[in-house]
């Protein structure tokens, strides 16, 4: 009888600048209006959370948070598509939400296209809900495309 072979072990460590070059190529290849380099980059210079995903050594994916007053917002949350339903984005947004909790953040919120169901599907999952619909907030081949605003509270006030 064949076994299946394990996934290899993955880290997550913060994003650095040797890791820009591959980061952006996850993202072109990701999306069909990525990111650029110098977005990330000015993430890392703005000193927000950023994580990759490491898998035999390759950046296999990142998130980016920023924190600020109490409030937690995912910027960007990408796995390689080479490495996709794996479990890896679910495993970068426990780390992403480890953070914004040890951060004592009240309320994160996301953006993500409504054509992203299996985004959505992993948000409803961790216990996200949709808040508020940002209209023509992405570019799209033909027009802009809505964006649902996505919410989840970490800390109940007393």
């Amino acid at each position: 009888m064949i076994m299946p072979m394990a996934e290899p072990p993955t880290t997550l460590r913060e994003m650095t600048h040797d890791d820009l070059s591959m980061v952006s190529d996850i993202e072109r290849r990701s999306y069909e209006f990525p990111w650029s380099h110098g977005v990330f980059r000015d993430c890392l210079l703005a000193g927000y959370q950023n994580i990759v995903l490491v898998r035999e050594e390759r950046v296999a994916g990142y998130g980016v948070l920023s924190i600020a007053a109490g409030e937690a917002h995912i910027l960007n949350i990408c796995i390689d598509p080479e490495f996709r339903s794996r479990g890896y984005g679910e495993k970068m947004l426990d780390e992403i939400l480890f953070r914004a909790r040890a951060a004592l953040v009240r309320e994160i919120f996301l953006e993500v296209r409504p054509s992203n169901e299996q985004a959505i599907a992993l948000y409803r999952k961790k216990g996200f809900h949709q808040v508020a619909n940002r209209p023509a907030y992405y570019q799209a081949n033909e027009g802009r495309e809505d964006a649902a605003v996505l919410a989840k509270k970490l800390v109940i006030e007393d």
